[in-house]
């Protein structure tokens, strides 16, 4: 507990650091009173069905990722979700148009370019989905009467102009905690949001348990008990990488004199989930599909099937569906984002080699190879984390709002991003000589 504080004052006495977290603090609670003020014309107290009807399945999840703004009709409804997905659109589309090829090759200019085509993509999908989300709230229940100003142009045009702001917004408040505060910003208000979720969650899971035979507080216990242990092994998924021995060719120096420098033994380190939450998201968007056939197809005996199983997001052919789509998108993502020839031609023009191993097409051969091998475990494992939430509800009779948090994308983004948030303030502390938050010992701040 010394060390702990020890550490958070260290934290406080690096300016620099202290006035980022203050910062980020400080845009994240913005975020936070936005997504509680609904938009205007709409009535708050009459939302109680748009709250329940998004309490499981997709719609559960975008009210996590937005942290219940999705149920409470708020500025920031759409959340930071449509930048998620002009985020995807444009990094899959520079597999196939050579000028986005071009602008991934330019350095810090194509970067600056990229993000801005990224920006206004973000602002063409909120058009479409404001509308959407706007034009579906009766579909989740809500009555006309908690529209007060009507459904008409008067209230669709300013709504849609809201909620496109709102997003913008928080895509503006995500770049600037990644540039002034300690990084990741975007991740951190999606990160926040699920967070947000949680308390709710967990309180109602603790009123279900202590209701009579339900277990009661030993069963809560085991459950925390359990989900530390998940959390615990999707650190070790996240963290998980497999080392690349690499060698590099004794080299020649001259200044004066000429001397040899020793070849020296660096590693690649390749992850064992390189493709992170991705496969995830791609594969719950398709999980729409085979429920939207059986709702159209519903007056046949096999169309209503598929109603019923493609819909409960705790059923068993929903699950063994979705954890194949994951498999299946991990390698595809883990395939088009790792780039192993490129990383063979790198370490050929740098002088370097893998021990045992011809440089150029053999190397790039043998690092595609070694990440098929190490996939396959990590698609696996990512699968049962997915369909976990699942599992704990058939097993242990969790509550649906709380079984969320056992695993699936909103596990994976908080633990991947406080782990690299960590890492961001572990880095300050070791240039300024400190113990970093992931080493002990003693005070190493030098005169």
């Amino acid at each position: 507990m010394k060390k702990f504080f020890d550490t958070i004052s260290n934290i406080w006495k690096i300016e620099e650091l202290r006035n980022r977290i203050i910062i980020t603090l400080t845009l994240l609670l913005v975020y936070r009173f936005g997504a509680q003020i609904a938009l205007p014309g709409i009535d708050s107290q009459e939302l109680g069905n748009l709250q329940s009807g998004t309490e499981q399945g997709i719609f559960g999840l975008l009210n996590a990722f937005t942290g219940g703004a999705f149920a409470k009709a708020s500025v920031f409804a759409l959340g930071i979700m449509p930048y998620i997905s002009a985020s995807i659109v444009v990094q899959l589309m520079g597999i196939a148009i050579p000028y986005l090829q071009k602008l991934q090759k330019e350095g810090e200019s194509g970067r600056k370019t990229i993000n801005q085509i990224t920006r206004w993509l973000t602002i063409a999908i909120c058009i479409v989905q404001a509308p959407a989300y706007l034009l579906g709230l009766g579909a989740f229940g809500v009555p006309d009467s908690a529209f007060v100003l009507g459904k008409g142009l008067d209230f669709m045009i300013p709504a849609v102009i809201i909620l496109v702001t709102g997003t913008v917004f928080a895509m503006w408040l995500g770049e600037k905690i990644t540039d002034k505060g300690i990084g990741n910003g975007i991740s951190l208000l999606i990160m926040i949001g699920i967070i947000a979720t949680m308390p709710q969650a967990f309180m109602q899971e603790v009123a279900s348990r202590t209701g009579e035979n339900t277990g009661g507080p030993m069963l809560i216990l085991v459950e925390v008990i359990l989900w530390f242990l998940v959390i615990l092994a999707s650190v070790l998924i996240v963290l998980a990488t497999r080392q690349i021995p690499v060698q590099y060719a004794r080299r020649t120096a001259s200044g004066g004199y000429e001397k040899n420098i020793t070849g020296s033994r660096q590693y690649i380190p390749l992850k064992l989930n390189a493709s992170g939450v991705m496969p995830i998201i791609f594969a719950q968007a398709l999980m729409f599909l085979p429920g939207m056939i059986g709702k159209y197809f519903n007056t046949s005996a096999i169309g209503s099937r598929f109603e019923v199983n493609f819909q409960d997001p705790f059923g068993l052919a929903y699950n063994l569906l979705f954890a194949f789509l994951i498999i299946i998108f991990t390698y595809f993502y883990t395939a088009i984002t790792v780039p192993t020839n490129k990383m063979a031609d790198d370490l050929k023009r740098s002088g370097g080699f893998v021990p045992g191993t011809r440089p150029g097409k053999e190397t790039a051969d043998f690092l595609d190879k070694i990440m098929s091998l190490i996939t396959l475990p990590g698609s696996i494992f990512l699968a049962l984390l997915a369909v976990l939430p699942a599992i704990v509800v058939q097993l242990l009779g969790i509550q649906g709002n709380w079984a969320m948090f056992y695993g699936g994308t909103s596990l994976l983004i908080m633990v991947g991003v406080a782990i690299d948030t960590v890492q961001q303030v572990n880095s300050y502390l070791l240039n300024r000589h400190y113990d970093g938050l992931m080493k002990s010992g003693k005070n190493r701040k030098v005169a």
